[in-house]
């Protein structure tokens, strides 16, 4: 047995942890485990495409409702880039059986027989022109979304846009924070803990964030199109399709949500204050390439304004802390008015072999993982090893799945396998202490289910890709589509339920009169409305 596989074969021998083992490892007291009901959201976007792929040209479906107000389905940057939306729940099987019932009520609501594309990285493309920017009506404050999506499209190009991810919305219940903040001795506010214990759940979220996108990355591989006049490093795998042969997560590297405008930026999560800062400044600060992008020819706006970051949303990130904003309230505001309520994790790919791209095996080892980064010792981060945790995520995003790959911990090499080993022994704690609190063996199910694909890199979203694309002679657009194909398929072979049919076709008609109230408001001229928009970012 070589020295690669000993932790791997030692970890897949141990007993889950007991209760008390996992609490001893947490240095916690045995309180009340009630606060274990997480709360989870999803997002999830999905490009909607003909029959044979084709990326759809037709606008948002009516039926559908608004994109500005239905508070389910929306879309992201293209008008064919659909995003359905749960609320937070604290049962699994409520969150998604939600985003199933949104799926299927959207699969009977759209025309022409369309369907939603189920990787990540998109369909075949026939160029920039064909891929409509989202539209969001008529008032200002829809004219000011599609202008930061033209913003995207002129600094970033619209290709890169079209690729697609799902978002995952975690917090901790209300329960959990005022007996922790007693168990940590902390004097201050509670609303004050609870954000510094977020930042410290996002600072190992960095350092640890690369064995997510080994375990579920599912974006080895793109179509041609996608590359089309942009330099690249990826090999040839088929005449319609480029690869990395160790590839993971090509959405998370140079070819999808990167900014060169965005490398230099050091975001610092030891404090609110300086994180807000940081992206204050940016947002404040002109960029002068996006300043060379001007107006159109008829004097129209290309953009929100010519510095760093339009506004918040730019900042390309693997975790945001969030908080629900008020009417008219920016995002930082809202953080540095309220704290954190919550944290979004960006590092996800869709797994096109699940019919919503992502399963309660899935939500477990997630739940388990982000437990673990909150309650595991997280030391401050510097600058060093910032770019040190960006480095080690691009190399497993390239080359994860090369059992030789090295990774650097505070600038000394390390063993990825052997370093996820580590990891994943650790997170029994966490999964102990969930299957604890909900009387189940679920948690270390998923945990062992991951511990399987670190033995084996062929049952990892990625690797399963490509084997199926090697020994069937599959192009990625043809293996993609196929298993588009099946999706629809499974969605469409069961009916809608009466509640949800009811539920989601009274918040799209909803949704429109909301819109139309919007519009018939008295405001200003946009380019007023533009104008005092960005003076009061300032």
């Amino acid at each position: 047995m070589s020295d690669a596989q000993a932790p791997l074969s030692r970890l897949s021998r141990l007993p889950a942890p007991t209760r008390a083992a996992a609490l001893q490892f947490y240095s916690l007291p045995d309180f009340d485990l009630s606060w274990g009901a997480v709360v989870r959201g999803i997002e999830k976007e999905s490009l909607r495409v003909s029959p044979t792929g084709a990326l759809s040209q037709s606008p948002h479906p009516v039926a559908l409702g608004s994109t500005l107000t239905n508070p389910y389905i929306t879309t992201d940057f293209s008008e064919s880039l659909l995003e359905f939306i749960t609320p937070a729940y604290d049962r699994i099987d409520d969150c998604l059986g939600m985003l199933e019932g949104i799926h299927r009520f959207s699969l009977k609501n759209v025309e022409n027989n369309e369907m939603f594309w189920v990787s990540s990285m998109p369909c075949a493309l026939g160029g920039e022109a064909e891929i409509p920017v989202a539209q969001f009506g008529t008032s200002n404050v829809g004219k000011l979304k599609t202008l930061y999506r033209e913003g995207l499209s002129n600094r970033y190009g619209k290709i890169m846009q079209t690729i697609a991810g799902i978002h995952y919305n975690f917090s901790m219940p209300d329960s959990f924070w005022p007996q922790y903040q007693a168990h940590c001795g902390d004097q201050g506010s509670l609303q004050d803990f609870r954000t510094d214990k977020y930042l410290h759940l996002i600072r190992n979220f960095h350092r640890y964030s690369w064995l997510l996108v080994y375990l579920f990355g599912a974006s080895p591989a793109a179509c041609k199109s996608f590359v089309k006049g942009r330099e690249h490093s990826l090999d040839t795998l088929d005449s319609n399709s480029l690869y990395l042969p160790y590839a993971t997560c090509l959405r998370m590297g140079n070819l999808g949500y990167k900014s060169e405008a965005q490398k230099s930026l050091f975001v610092c999560y030891n404090e609110l204050g300086s994180y807000a800062e940081c992206l204050g400044n940016a947002m404040h600060t002109p960029y002068p390439d996006y300043q060379k992008i001007g107006r159109g020819p008829n004097g129209e706006h290309r953009q929100i304004n010519a510095n760093l970051l339009q506004l918040e949303n730019e900042f390309y990130s693997t975790i945001r802390p969030k908080r629900n904003v008020k009417s008219g309230q920016r995002p930082l505001e809202a953080l540095m008015e309220g704290g954190i309520e919550y944290i979004e994790v960006r590092a996800l790919d869709l797994n096109p072999y699940l019919m919503l791209g992502i399963d309660a095996e899935q939500v477990r080892f997630l739940d388990t993982f982000l437990i673990h980064c909150l309650l595991a010792p997280s030391p401050e981060c510097n600058q060093d090893e910032f770019f040190e945790v960006a480095d080690n995520l691009m190399r497993v995003v390239e080359q994860g799945r090369d059992p030789a790959l090295m990774l650097n911990e505070e600038g000394r090499p390390r063993g990825m396998r052997e370093w996820a080993g580590q990891l994943l022994d650790s997170l029994g704690n966490a999964s102990a202490l969930l299957n604890s609190i909900h009387d189940t063996t679920d948690y270390q199910s998923a945990l062992e289910a991951q511990v399987a694909k670190l033995a084996d890199a062929t049952l990892t979203p990625s690797g399963r890709m490509l084997k199926q694309m090697q020994e069937e002679g599959l192009s990625f657009f043809g293996l993609a589509l196929a298993l588009s194909q099946q999706q629809r398929d499974e969605l469409a072979g069961a009916p809608l339920s009466e509640q949800d049919e009811t539920l989601f076709t009274q918040t799209a008609l909803d949704s429109l009169d909301k819109q139309a109230a919007i519009e018939a408001e008295a405001q200003p001229d946009f380019e007023t409305f533009l104008a005092e928009w960005n003076a009061a970012s300032h």
